[in-house]
């Protein structure tokens, strides 16, 4: 049997924390900046937490 290989996309999109969470950017930064306001552009700007219901399919996605 092969070895299980990561998806190398979710390998791109998401850090796992000290503690074992899971970190993810926000959507909607990239482009089309003008009509947002400078608060949105600002928190969007931070990373956030994995919401518990997708945890269990990134686990499966990063495992290699």
């Amino acid at each position: 049997m092969p070895k299980m290989k990561t998806k190398s996309g979710a390998k791109k999109r998401f850090v796992l924390t000290g503690s074992g969470k899971i970190k993810r950017k926000h959507a909607y930064k990239s482009h089309i900046l003008t009509k947002k306001s400078t608060k949105r552009k600002r928190n969007l700007g931070y990373f956030s937490i994995i919401d518990k219901a997708d945890e269990k399919t990134i686990r499966r996605l990063l495992r290699s």
